[in-house]
């Protein structure tokens, strides 16, 4: 008898708090924010800040090519040169699994490598300039078809100014 007035007791306050009620309810909500705030001595910032998460180079099938990438930096080092180089041991491309398709990456129209080179120099990076970031592939095989991905990354080098 005890177990039954007890059992209707923790039902009873159950069913009439809203705490309880509430509780079967919660909505959570998860919310990720990122600021990126550039350095004043120095920065190599994309206009677009979606740039990179998912370009397309569509295909033209009149004349069998991919449209090239481009985009806008802002670029700025007080401090001297910006060098850039494409990170890894090989160069960018594109690949379906069994065929590729190489891609040439320019910056400030000078083409990149694995090599750090010089992109822009210390008179115009000092104040600051807007320069193109252009990425084309190498020509289509007639052969070559499915769909192709490609992953790289670009890193950009504050360069100290040399005193003579």
């Amino acid at each position: 008898m005890f177990k039954k007035i007890m059992s209707v007791t923790a039902l009873a306050v159950a069913a009439l708090s809203p705490s309880f009620v509430w509780a079967v309810d919660d909505a959570l909500a998860s919310i990720h924010i990122t600021a990126n705030i550039p350095n004043k001595q120095f920065h190599v910032m994309p206009r677009d800040p979606e740039f990179g998460k998912n370009e397309v180079m569509h295909f033209n099938p009149v004349n069998h090519t991919l449209s090239p990438v481009r985009q806008i930096f802002d670029v700025k080092n007080t401090d001297g040169s910006v060098h850039a180089y494409i990170d890894g041991t090989s160069l960018p491309m594109l690949d379906n699994g069994r065929d590729s398709i190489a891609l040439v990456v320019r910056f400030n129209n000078i083409m990149l490598s694995e090599s750090p080179q010089e992109v822009v120099d210390d008179v115009t990076s000092t104040p600051g300039m807007t320069t193109e970031m252009y990425i084309w592939p190498f020509p289509v095989g007639p052969r070559q078809s499915g769909l192709y991905t490609g992953q790289f990354t670009v890193i950009f080098d504050a360069v100290p100014r040399v005193s003579l």
